[in-house]
């Protein structure tokens, strides 16, 4: 069970809803994120964060990628090896990348 990170890019077809396509993935086969988001939930620092459903899918748009970002930045404080730090470096690579561009959507894929 993981928590994998994926960015789509939204494509708009001929359909009035874009469509995701996936554009890159961090993949979470040691459970790295889905520790983290365990032991940084509550007391408010993640409101984000703590809506993962670690069987589910949370989709975040990029409207909301700077609260997310801070968010990862408050989860880097809980983090105690370095395999943690470098599994929230590449998740933030993917958020911030999704703050520039809006027609991308970041989603938490549980399994």
């Amino acid at each position: 069970m993981g928590l994998d990170v994926v960015l789509y890019r939204l494509v708009r077809g001929q359909s009035r809803r874009p469509s995701p396509v996936a554009a890159q993935v961090v993949a979470d086969p040691d459970d790295l994120l889905l520790d983290l988001v365990k032991r940084g939930r509550g007391g408010g620092h993640t409101p984000t964060l703590d809506r993962i459903d670690p069987l589910g899918e949370l989709v975040v748009g990029a409207e909301r990628a700077a609260d997310l970002l801070a968010e990862l930045g408050r989860l880097a404080e809980v983090a105690r090896t370095p395999a943690e730090t470098a599994q929230l470096s590449r998740v933030a690579t993917l958020v911030r990348r999704c703050a520039h561009e809006r027609d991308l959507e970041i989603r938490f894929e549980g399994d």
